[in-house]
């Protein structure tokens, strides 16, 4: 139903379903961060989540292909996740969505950036759709489910394709790890009710699309990861 189509290329959850979404990755940056690409193959619509330090690259493809930029998507304001909007917005007047509650995070994005190093030389532009739980959001004709995952950011949220099978999760998890908690508005034990009632409870086949590192599945991280493996004694999560 979907697949990568830079490094990697999956196959079918299901060979006799037709593939709906596809999804590109690219990763840069001292953070290594991944911006994803999700095209809808019906109309060829795309979506850009969490455009980082590899967003010229994303744009590159973008204008090889001519395929139409219709919003882009943030699990969370972290400046390793936004640094690319300056470009994107370059590029196309897509409409930014952000959960209100990483606003003040967004907003301080040029003092992120001077703290770390990197290149955001103007205010990024202010978000034009606020996120809410639950809801669901377009990529051509299909659409994401917009889950509540704060912890690693108090306005964290993963988008969820059930027909797809996949979901991006941002850094709330990560394979064989977890979302750090130590910067300003994480909370551990958010964070770990985000994995357990967000993550966990989705099929145990669903890709996980991170925010950093290589793509994992529910099952892996339920059966493996050592952080979630030791909250239940005697026992998985």
């Amino acid at each position: 139903m979907w697949q990568f189509l830079y490094g990697l290329t999956l196959r079918s959850l299901d060979s006799d379903s037709p593939q709906l979404l596809e999804v590109h990755r690219f990763t840069g940056g001292p953070f290594q961060e991944n911006t994803y690409l999700v095209r809808c193959t019906t109309t060829s619509d795309v979506v850009v989540i969490d455009p980082g330090a590899a967003s010229p690259e994303m744009i590159a493809l973008l204008q090889d292909t001519g395929w139409p930029v219709r919003a882009v998507y943030l699990t969370h304001a972290h400046i390793d996740h936004v640094e690319g909007i300056p470009a994107v917005r370059r590029f196309t007047e897509a409409p930014i969505y952000l959960h209100p509650m990483d606003q003040v995070i967004y907003d301080h994005a040029e003092e992120s950036a001077a703290m770390f190093g990197l290149p955001i030389y103007a205010p990024l532009p202010p978000p034009d759709v606020l996120l809410a739980p639950r809801e669901f959001v377009p990529v051509g004709a299909q659409k994401l489910e917009v889950r509540f995952t704060p912890g690693h950011a108090p306005g964290h949220v993963i988008f969820h394709s059930r027909s797809e099978g996949l979901a991006l999760v941002g850094d709330v998890i990560f394979k064989a790890s977890i979302g750090r908690t130590d910067l300003p508005g994480g909370d551990f034990k958010e964070l770990m009710r985000s994995i357990q009632e967000e993550i966990l409870m989705l099929p145990d086949d669903t890709r996980l699309l991170p925010g950093h590192g290589d793509l994992t599945t529910v099952r892996d991280e339920r059966m493996g990861n050592p952080f979630l493996v030791s909250q239940v004694p005697g026992g998985f999560a």
